[in-house]
């Protein structure tokens, strides 16, 4: 995987170290994975996409091989807020200060905090797959409920979440993934063998349920507060999502980020279910290409 890519522990400002895989030249893309995976998520397209980019993939603070914070009262090192300030920290380490930016799953809640804290660091967005965390929770009913279950088994207080998946870490990650336990077939082996090993490293598991208790609690207060007061993402924003997903059956993706962006300019489906990076490929680069230019 990411073939003529560097990996690299890069240390932070902001008190956390990232592991961190970049390859190519030309214009910086910063590429934000999501639950239950890492930075490799994207080994499909980001060899493509060096062709053209300086593709920068960093695991999220709590993820794969970065730094994990100690969990606190108030969640507020696994805020939205706190994982964008890595970001544009990493980017200004790297000398990227305006870049584009893709996130998937809790990379693309990253990259919308992101948008809304730092417009001046954004020069296009894409998010994939996902709905503001605000409307999510505002509109839930029983098909959210259970489709979306492990937001609200993975947000329980400490350390009950913890203890079930720390029982059986590999069967957890499949059947959030997968099916009973099962991997999906569009994992690579490499990819999914990252995976694995994430969950070994000590303090992930109470960092994933850290991310998901932000979720529900400190990250509505920054939600609410951006959109008391009027702030929206002000980036060209593409949004992608998988036509066999439930995001894309569930709700309007496109109306719904209307209302949180000034100049939406790319909303598709893919074909493909959440994994659209895995899955579909092709149709995840030929957007991409289309939208970043």
């Amino acid at each position: 995987m990411f073939e003529g890519f560097s990996l690299a522990d890069v240390g932070l400002e902001t008190g956390v170290t990232l592991r961190v895989r970049s390859g190519g030249s030309g214009p910086p893309l910063l590429m934000l994975h999501g639950n239950p995976q890492t930075h490799a998520m994207w080994h499909r397209v980001a060899p493509r996409l060096a062709e053209r980019f300086t593709v920068i993939c960093p695991d999220l603070r709590g993820y794969g091989g970065s730094s994990k914070p100690s969990a606190s009262a108030d969640h507020a090192a696994y805020a939205k807020r706190a994982m964008a300030a890595d970001m544009v920290a990493l980017m200004r380490s790297l000398g990227h200060d305006r870049f584009l930016l893709a996130g998937h799953d809790r990379g693309g809640r990253v990259a919308h905090r992101l948008c809304l804290d730092h417009p001046e660091a954004v020069e296009k967005a894409a998010l994939l797959d996902i709905i503001p965390t605000l409307e999510h929770f505002e509109r839930t009913d029983m098909e959210f409920a259970m489709g979306y279950y492990h937001w609200f088994f993975l947000a329980q207080p400490a350390p009950f979440p913890e203890t079930m998946i720390a029982a059986d870490p590999r069967f957890w990650l499949l059947s959030h993934s997968g099916k009973h336990g099962v991997p999906p077939d569009f994992f690579s082996p490499e990819a999914l063998a990252d995976y694995l090993a994430a969950l070994d490293h000590p303090g992930t598991i109470t960092a994933i349920c850290e991310d998901y208790r932000a979720a529900a609690t400190i990250d509505l207060v920054h939600d609410r507060e951006s959109r008391a007061a009027g702030t929206r993402i002000t980036a060209p924003l593409a949004v992608l999502w998988g036509s066999k997903g439930r995001v894309g059956g569930w709700y309007d993706v496109p109306a719904i980020w209307q209302g949180y962006a000034t100049d939406l300019r790319l909303a598709e489906a893919v074909p493909s279910g959440h994994y659209l990076a895995e899955e579909a490929p092709e149709a995840v680069l030929d957007a991409f290409t289309r939208f970043f230019g």
